[in-house]
């Protein structure tokens, strides 16, 4: 079973391609599943005077997941489309993310941190943010919020639950005592996770998580699904093959699914 549950397309302003575009790739290169995931629109900070290009504006989150829909019944019997987004969340923001995650008629929503406030610690544009902070006050901040996402209901799953590494920033401390922490969080919850495979592509060069937290992952027995995060339809599926492989070596031998808001496994 070949799957990709986190991709990116040109409505959210930092990827390209249109949504067909990444289902019509999607069928070339045999994927059974789809999930199409874009940014769920700013909530805490104006575009209009924002960094330009973080997220498709909130007028056009409707035709999204008409587009997604329509997709979905256009391709049925060739690929199995799952309609979803990438819902960041924002401390604060809750009653208006809760608003959108009960909208629309989900297949799944990825709970993502982004932002420290204001600060995108994901954007290449924004790492000067790292100047004379206390590295590990910083991912204090990072976890506790990876850990309030996970409490809020909203979410079907954590995305690349370790993101804050992604341009190689770490505390001289060990930090392993947070990221446990936020993986039990998911499993008090009852959600997954995902095997980002597009930490390889970034100054880290290592999966989201690492492999050390994909290990206590599955010992703790949390669900787990695949993404390679492309913002470029051809980028569709780049390093799954590395992220299964990583997978079965660590033990998994299942897949999380999402239809519905409803989780399945499937064998891989």
């Amino acid at each position: 079973m070949f799957i990709d549950y986190h991709t990116h397309h040109a409505r959210c302003g930092h990827a390209v391609g249109e949504l067909e575009e990444y289902v019509k790739k999607g069928i070339e290169i045999g994927l059974a599943q789809i999930g199409l995931s874009d940014h769920m629109p700013l909530l805490h900070v104006d575009p209009a005077t924002y960094l330009p290009e973080m997220a498709m504006p909130m007028e056009e989150l409707p035709r999204y997941v008409e587009e997604c829909l329509a997709l979905k019944e256009k391709y049925k019997g060739q690929i199995d489309v799952r309609v979803g987004l990438e819902g960041d969340y924002i401390e604060g923001c809750e009653e208006q993310i809760e608003r959108i995650v009960k909208a629309y008629p989900w297949d799944y929503v990825i709970g993502s941190v982004h932002f420290l406030g204001e600060w995108d610690i994901t954007d290449f544009r924004q790492t000067a943010g790292w100047e004379g902070k206390n590295k590990l006050a910083v991912y204090e901040q990072y976890y506790d919020a990876v850990m309030k996402a996970a409490a809020t209901g909203f979410y079907d799953y954590i995305g690349h639950i370790d993101v804050i590494k992604r341009f190689g920033f770490k505390p001289d401390e060990d930090v392993t005592h947070l990221e446990n922490a936020a993986l039990e969080a998911v499993k008090k919850h009852g959600l997954a996770i995902e095997l980002n495979a597009s930490g390889l592509r970034t100054p880290v060069k290592e999966m989201f998580p690492s492999r050390r937290m994909l290990e206590y992952a599955y010992e703790l027995g949390i669900p787990l699904t695949i993404g390679s995060d492309a913002h470029q339809p051809e980028r569709l599926g780049q390093y799954l093959e590395e992220a299964r492989a990583a997978l079965k070596e660590v033990g998994y031998t299942q897949l999380a699914t999402f239809n519905c808001r409803k989780i399945m496994l499937i064998d891989f």
